[in-house]
């Protein structure tokens, strides 16, 4: 990335940040479907081939995200991202580990990170592939700023505006070549999803806790475009964030994970 003179990581960040936004305001605006623009591959380990091959295969796989009603059952590839799926269900990297993560509020991304850490740079496996299978109150952290305010702060009474866990903090723009630095971007001032998908992490979303949550919505009220059930569920899918992967339901995906080789974490 270098024209008359380089570009500072604080200035890359900003463009990839814009780029971002500008993506997810398009999204929003048509409703159409997309795929996930690429992300940096400057966090991903050296040496890492196979993974920064799956890297940008996601990155090029569909994600529909033009729903206007959506069963409370998925019975037809098409409703999900089966193309994504199946690329990480045929990784042939490895090893390989998939997170059950329920909980929002808890040290679940601080834990996915610890364990990349100790696989890339103790076991000296750069291919080390950790999945997020994501439902229960985790799966919040995986719908983008509309449905936060739309939606989601008027859940719970002190919620965000705005999906704080896609934030890069301060530690983001601290150059990776000091992998072990204790205030750097691998460190535990830097559990940011976005950063986690940059280092090649995988979220896979929940049609099921989608369909759930929307449900709940309804019974206490929180509609302000009066949508049936099956809308609004198609509404929270189409604003998933950037890079995740939709699941027909995940403890279904699971034993689908395992099958493929993933080992099991909680």
């Amino acid at each position: 990335m270098m024209l008359q003179k380089p570009i500072n990581r604080r200035e890359a960040m900003k463009m990839t940040v814009t780029g971002l936004g500008m993506a997810g305001a398009a999204i929003a605006a048509t409703g159409s479907a997309w795929s996930a623009a690429p992300p940096h591959d400057d966090l991903v380990p050296a040496g890492a081939e196979t993974l920064r091959e799956l890297t940008a295969a996601l990155a090029k796989a569909p994600r529909p995200r033009d729903f206007k009603s959506v069963p409370m059952i998925l019975t037809s590839p098409d409703q999900w991202d089966a193309e994504a799926l199946d690329l990480v269900l045929r990784y042939r990297g490895g090893p390989k580990q998939v997170w059950d993560n329920t909980a929002l509020k808890s040290p679940w991304l601080n834990l996915m990170r610890n364990a990349m850490n100790a696989q890339i740079w103790s076991f000296r496996h750069p291919d080390f592939l950790a999945v997020s299978a994501t439902h229960g109150t985790a799966h919040l952290a995986l719908y983008d700023h509309f449905i936060w305010s739309r939606y989601l702060e008027k859940l719970d009474k002190g919620n965000p505006s705005r999906n704080v866990w896609l934030s890069e903090p301060a530690a983001s723009e601290v150059s990776p070549s000091n992998f072990d630095n204790p205030e750097g971007v691998f460190s535990p001032h830097d559990n940011s999803l976005t950063v986690l998908q940059r280092r090649g992490l995988v979220f896979l979303a929940c049609h099921n806790e989608i369909w759930e949550l929307t449900m709940a919505l309804h019974k206490k009220g929180i509609n302000p475009d009066h949508l049936s059930h099956e809308r609004m569920a198609a509404e929270f899918t189409n604003h998933l964030i950037p890079g995740a992967v939709l699941t027909p339901g995940i403890v279904g995906t699971l034993p689908e994970l395992e099958l493929a080789g993933f080992g099991y974490a909680k």
